[in-house]
Formats: C-alpha cells, sequence, structure tokens
C-alpha cells in the first residue's frame, strides 16, 4: 500500500472524531448550562527509512530540489471545554440559577461531588434541592435543605434566604486550569483522577436567581464546521479510492507476463 493511503486514513479518521464532536455538541444546543467540546489539530511526522541514515555527500553535496523527508499524517493535538459564558434566560423560578462567571456548582451524587453548571432546581420531599435526578445542591455548610413553605430569595453572593432568615450560601467554586476537568454526563464534570488540581472559591462569580444559562454552542458555527470536516472526509475517501486504483493497476501491467 503507497504511504499516501496511510495518510488519508489517518486524516479521515481524525475527520470522523471531529464530525461526531460536532455532532454531540449541536444535540445538546437546548441544554441547560452545557459547554461544547472544542478539537486541535496538528501533523505527526515520521521519517522516511533513508532519511535515518548519514547522508552521503560524496557525489553530490547539493541537493538542487527540495526532499520530503518526512510524512504528514494529522492528528487531533487536544480535545478541549470550551467554558465561555452562555446566553442567560429569564424563567421568574426561584430555584432556576445560573452563574454569571467561570464558577460551578457542587452537587452531590452516588458516585461523589461533581461540579455543574447547570441550574435547575426543585425542592425534594425530604427538603433538599435537587436537581432533575436527585443530585443535592451543596451549601458551604453541606446539601441545602429548605421549609416547604416561604419564600426563597437567593442574593448574588449565593446566600438562600426563607421568608427573611439566612439559612446558608450556595457554594461556588473554580479550577485554576480548566484542562484538568472532564465530562461525566448530565452537564456535570469532575476533576481528572491524575491531576492534582483543587477546586477554590470563584470569588468573582455570582448566582442569577431566576435565570438560566444556555448552551455556549455556536449553530452556524458548527454547521460551517461540519461541512468543512464532512468535506475534507469525502476528499480522503477519493485519495484512497484513488491509490487502491494506481496500485491495481500497477500490479497488472507490471506483473503481467512479457
Amino acid at each position: 500500500m503507497q504511504e499516501s493511503s496511510y495518510s488519508a486514513v489517518f486524516g479521515a479518521l481524525t475527520q470522523q472524531h471531529r464530525l461526531d464532536t460536532i455532532a454531540n455538541n449541536l444535540a445538546n444546543v437546548n441544554t441547560t448550562g452545557y459547554k461544547a467540546d472544542k478539537l486541535s489539530f496538528r501533523d505527526t511526522f515520521r521519517r522516511y527509512a533513508h532519511d535515518l541514515l548519514d547522508p552521503n555527500t560524496t557525489l553530490n553535496e547539493r541537493v538542487p530540489w527540495p526532499q520530503g523527508n518526512v510524512l504528514a499524517q494529522p492528528r487531533i493535538a487536544e480535545q478541549a471545554i470550551d467554558l465561555s459564558q452562555g446566553a442567560m434566560r429569564s424563567t421568574g423560578n426561584p430555584l432556576d440559577l445560573a452563574i454569571a462567571g467561570d464558577g460551578f456548582f457542587r452537587v452531590q451524587t452516588p458516585e461523589g461531588e461533581f461540579l455543574t453548571r447547570q441550574g435547575v432546581y426543585h425542592r425534594s420531599s425530604e427538603g433538599y434541592v435537587v436537581d432533575g435526578h436527585g443530585n443535592q445542591l451543596l451549601g458551604e455548610g453541606g446539601p441545602l435543605q429548605i421549609p416547604e413553605d416561604g419564600t426563597v430569595i437567593i442574593d448574588s453572593s449565593g446566600q438562600l434566604s426563607v421568608n427573611g432568615e439566612a439559612l446558608d450560601v450556595i457554594s461556588l467554586v473554580r479550577v485554576e486550569d480548566p484542562r484538568n476537568l472532564e465530562k461525566v454526563g448530565h452537564s456535570m464534570f469532575r476533576i481528572k483522577e491524575n491531576s492534582n488540581a483543587q477546586p477554590v472559591p470563584a470569588e468573582d462569580s455570582t448566582v442569577e436567581q431566576g435565570f438560566l444559562e444556555g448552551a455556549n454552542v455556536e449553530v452556524v458555527s458548527e454547521m460551517v464546521n461540519m461541512i468543512e470536516a464532512l468535506r475534507a472526509f469525502e476528499a480522503y475517501q477519493k485519495m484512497i479510492s484513488g491509490t487502491f486504483e494506481q496500485d491495481k493497476k500497477a500490479i497488472a501491467e507490471v506483473g503481467a507476463p512479457r
């Protein structure tokens, strides 16, 4: 198989992963607090066998044309989470919360404590403030619990009061390097296991009561990226088919009896 086939296969696989990422972003365009995934690419280079040898300059000290000394094979360099602010919309629900800034809510789940930007909460039968999956929203004193009746007021600092009585402060945290975060589903994040990062208070973030943060997916940009990735994938397919035809022709003509 020619080297062009290998480069085309690597390129096609890369574009397929890119298409999967774009499709997931578009599928979550209406998901509250969703953060888009972004990909960056690089070429990995592999040397030809003859480039690993010492050049013999006794015959010709200078080659008068450019030499292709390495083979380019496209690879995904990094998959990062775009944590930019999403648009906010007013709901009027006192337990709908949005964060302005780079902070996260802390929620307690059966698998442990996770971070999230989704802000759709309600009061459970036990009085805890929980999300749609029953995960408890955490304050500085632990899981938030409110009485069944009363007016819930949450100020910009996260202080939760019911009928004028302060009960707790919603805990907002952030991570110094967002690359230490990974998604765990349901718009939740956790710090990677192999990381030493720790959440720290998000002092510059504020809570907006009665608002929800939308996904930060730009639909038009993602559609343009999808078309671009699809066209690139088709080009790699044609390269693979063309190389196969060249190989078949060479085998038929060179190997034909004379």
